[in-house]
């Protein structure tokens, strides 16, 4: 079964939560998804099935926008609201023009250091499993892009963000160090990832509705790769060049250079990159 799902993740389980349920629901053990949500964290999670899987790293790569909760005046090991609490500071006073003021400081390409609870992995371990063990070690502050951030509500203490950001960007890291410069402190209180790319929650769907369409077999959930990605086709007409294609070769085309929907007798056969007026098969081939 290859192709591509857009599930709407609910809170309160892991992305692998979701993975697992899908192979038992569409009896398929190759899934895997592009993207992983914390438990907290609800909204678009774009799962690969089948062949699909060799094309999970290009929607991974996708930039991706959140609505998030945040309040201030707490700080906890985790950077969110189910984290252990390190500091609470109940006299403050901020309102939202000064948090307004402090965004623009977020915005754009900035350095940013990631939460010790995370998947990422330092010689061999990862950093969850160390901050468990009450363990910190020191990450390297990495580059990503902010490219939108925008306060949608303020109450004086607790309030909402949205933000558009790129690859590798924690949202609960982005809270923290707002917090900080606030001098104030503050954590995430919810999460939901509203698109991914162009991929919005409108085209999401619930594992309960594709438990619902499998059992009746309707699988029009599954997106096929063609469809998904939706790039300029390029028919073969000789069968030497379909061949030729197939077992890994290089196809001679004027086409400029891209990567194209490749078709043999009109039927999709898998994706080619051109370049220097030759075609190759391109990961999903």
């Amino acid at each position: 079964m290859d192709g591509i799902v857009i599930i709407n993740k609910p809170a309160g389980i892991t992305s692998f939560d979701v993975i697992w349920k899908l192979r038992r629901i569409l009896k398929e053990k190759k899934i895997g998804h592009t993207g992983t949500l914390d438990p907290l964290a609800e909204g678009v999670l774009v799962v690969c099935t089948g062949k699909a899987t060799r094309l999970a790293g290009e929607i991974e790569a996708y930039d991706k926008e959140y609505t998030a909760g945040f309040r201030l005046g707490v700080r906890t090991d985790t950077y969110d609201v189910e984290g252990k609490i390190l500091r609470e500071v109940k006299d403050f006073t901020t309102t939202a023009e000064q948090i307004r003021e402090v965004l623009p400081v977020f915005t754009g390409r900035i350095l940013q250091k990631p939460p010790m609870f995370s998947a990422l992995k330092q010689d061999g371990r990862k950093l969850y499993v160390l901050a468990r063990n009450g363990v910190e070690v020191e990450r390297e502050a990495r580059e990503v892009t902010v490219s939108e951030l925008e306060l949608l509500s303020f109450d004086g203490r607790a309030g909402q963000l949205r933000a558009f950001v790129s690859k590798g960007t924690y949202i609960r890291s982005l809270i923290h160090d707002i917090g900080e410069h606030l001098g104030v402190s503050a954590v995430m209180t919810s999460l939901v990832r509203t698109r991914a790319g162009d991929i919005n929650l409108s085209r999401a769907y619930t594992l309960e509705k594709i438990r619902e369409m499998t059992d009746r077999g309707d699988f029009s959930f599954l997106a096929p790769v063609d469809k998904f990605f939706k790039r300029p086709e390029h028919g073969l007409i000789r069968e030497k060049d379909y061949v030729l294609f197939k077992n890994g070769n290089t196809v001679v085309t004027e086409r400029a250079d891209g990567i194209y929907s490749v078709l043999y007798g009109g039927k999709f056969i898998g994706f080619g990159k051109v370049a220097n007026n030759r075609m190759k098969g391109y990961q999903y081939f």
